[in-house]
C-alpha cells in the first residue's frame, strides 16, 4: 500500500531520504494527492523519471484542450496568464520562446559575470553581520544574492530589489488554498509592475534582457505581450527562488556536517564539486510540473490511462540507489553525479549555469570571510517552509564565532568549476567524509 505522505510536512523536509525510500517500496510510479495539483502519479526512480521527462510527446504539459496540465478549474485568469511560459509549453511553442532568451544563459555569457557575482557574493558576506549577531542567512544572504543577479541581467532598477525579495518571501508562503487565494494580489502588483517595466524599455531602451525582450517584439519577433511578461515574471521568479533555497540547504549541511565544511576548507577549488552534490543532495526543486498523459502507456511497468497526470520527483531520482551509492548520505567526493535536479529533455533548466555558479560564489565568499562560520540554534531547530514542491529552510540563524577573515583566492583552479579529479579516498586528510 503506498504511504500516505505529506509532501509539505516538517518531517518529510527533514529527512528526504526516508520518506523517499518508503515510497519507491510502493513502486515505480505510485498514486497521490499533491498540493493546489490534485490527483497524480508520481515517480520514485530515475529511469521512470528521466522516461518522462524526454517524451514530451506522451507526456505533454498541455492538456488536449491546451490547457496547462497543472492548472486547476477554479483558478483565475491571472494564475493562467503567468504561467503561459516557456515551462509549461510543449513543442513548438517552447522552443519558439526559449530561442529569444537563450543566447543570455549560454555558458560564455554566464562566466562572464562571474566576477560580478562574485563581488556581489563578496559585499554580502562582509555585511552579513551589520545589524548585529545572529543573522538569519536566508534573508541577509541566500535570498538577496539571486535576486541581485537575476535583476541586473533583466536589467531591473537596483531600487526595487527590495520588493523582489517581499514577493520572493510571499511567494514561499504558498502552501494549499487559503494561502494561493492569498497571494493574488502580490501576483497582480508584480504583474503591474512588470508591465510597466516593459512599457519604460520600450519608451527609453536600457540595458539587459527586458531590453532584448522589447527589440525583439519590435522587429516582429514571434511573442506576445501577455508572453513577454509571464516570461519575466518566470525569469525573476526561477532565477531567484531555487537558487536561494539552494544556497541555505548547502549552507546548513556544511555547518551541521563539521567533516564535510573540513574536507572543504581543504581545497576551496572543491567547492564546485561539492555544488554537485548539494544538488543532488539538497534537491530544492523536489517535483516537476505536472504532465499530462496524452495516452494509454506502461510507465515503469505501471500502466497509465489518456487522461491522467504525471509529476515526476526530482528528489526521488535523486536519492534512487539504482544510481547513487548510498544516496541518503552526503558525498562531496561524488563523481560522476547523475543527479537531475536541473531535469532533463527539451526542459533541461535554462539557468543550470547560473545557478551553479551563484551557489559556488556564494559558499567561497561566505566561508572566506567567515571561516569559522557556525549555527546559532541547535539543527533540531532548524525549520521549513511548507511549499509543495520546494525544500526551502524558513530561517537559518548563524553566528561569526570568529570574525578573522581568510584570503583563499591564491588557488589555481576555478571556485565555480567541478574538480576534474576526484579527491583520493586513501588517506583521511583527503576524504569527504560518510556522513
Amino acid at each position: 500500500m503506498t504511504p500516505r505522505l505529506d509532501f509539505t510536512s516538517e518531517a518529510f523536509f527533514r529527512d528526504p531520504p526516508e520518506a523517499i525510500a518508503a515510497l519507491r517500496a510502493s513502486g515505480p510510479v505510485v498514486a497521490t494527492r499533491f498540493p493546489l495539483v490534485g490527483d497524480v502519479w508520481i515517480t520514485t526512480t530515475h529511469d521512470a523519471t528521466a522516461q518522462v521527462l524526454k517524451d514530451g510527446t506522451t507526456f505533454t504539459l498541455r492538456k488536449g484542450d491546451g490547457k496547462v496540465a497543472g492548472l486547476r478549474w477554479w483558478m483565475p485568469k491571472l494564475v493562467t496568464t503567468i504561467a503561459n511560459n516557456m515551462l509549461t509549453m510543449d513543442e513548438p511553442d517552447h522552443t519558439r520562446l526559449r530561442s529569444i532568451v537563450d543566447e543570455a544563459f549560454r555558458r560564455r555569457a554566464i562566466v562572464a559575470m562571474e566576477p560580478r557575482i562574485r563581488a556581489i557574493a563578496d559585499g554580502l558576506a562582509n555585511d552579513l553581520f551589520a545589524d548585529g549577531s545572529p543573522a538569519d542567512l536566508v534573508q541577509c544572504y541566500a535570498r538577496i544574492l539571486p535576486v541581485s543577479v537575476i535583476c541586473e541581467l533583466l536589467g531591473l532598477p537596483a531600487a526595487d530589489r527590495p520588493r523582489f525579495i517581499a514577493w520572493a518571501n510571499k511567494m514561499s508562503s504558498l502552501t494549499n488554498v487559503v494561502s494561493f487565494f492569498r497571494l493574488l494580489f502580490a501576483f497582480r502588483k508584480m504583474r503591474a509592475y512588470l508591465e510597466r517595466q516593459l512599457q519604460i524599455a520600450r519608451v527609453r531602451g536600457g540595458e539587459g534582457l527586458i531590453a532584448e525582450l522589447v527589440q525583439v517584439e519590435r522587429e516582429g519577433g514571434q511573442i506576445t505581450p501577455d508572453e513577454m511578461v509571464s516570461m519575466v515574471f518566470l525569469l525573476l521568479a526561477a532565477g531567484s527562488e531555487t537558487t536561494t533555497h539552494l544556497i541555505s540547504g548547502s549552507v546548513y549541511e556544511l555547518l551541521r556536517n563539521p567533516g564535510l565544511r573540513d574536507w572543504l576548507e581543504q581545497d576551496r577549488s572543491r567547492i564546485g564539486l561539492a555544488v554537485e552534490e548539494f544538488l543532488r543532495f539538497v534537491s530544492p526543486v523536489q517535483f516537476s510540473k505536472p504532465r499530462y498523459v496524452r495516452q494509454d502507456i506502461e510507465l515503469a511497468g505501471v500502466p497509465l490511462k489518456k487522461g491522467d497526470r504525471v509529476m515526476v520527483m526530482l528528489a526521488a531520482a535523486n536519492m534512487d540507489p539504482a544510481v547513487h551509492d548510498q544516496p541518503e548520505r552526503p558525498d562531496l567526493t561524488r563523481k560522476p553525479n547523475r543527479h537531475i535536479s536541473f531535469g532533463t529533455g527539451i526542459h533541461f533548466c535554462l539557468g543550470h549555469q547560473l545557478a551553479r555558479i551563484e551557489a559556488a560564489c556564494a559558499l567561497e565568499a561566505l566561508f572566506a570571510r567567515w571561516p569559522k562560520l557556525g549555527l546559532a540554534v541547535d539543527p533540531a531547530q532548524i525549520h521549513w517552509r511548507k511549499r509543495p514542491g520546494m525544500r526551502a529552510i524558513a530561517e537559518l540563524p548563524v553566528v561569526p564565532v570568529d570574525s578573522q577573515p581568510v584570503d583563499f583566492r591564491d588557488a589555481t583552479t576555478s571556485r565555480s568549476q567541478p574538480n576534474t579529479e576526484r579527491p583520493s579516498r586513501s588517506g583521511e586528510a583527503s576524504r569527504s567524509p560518510a556522513m
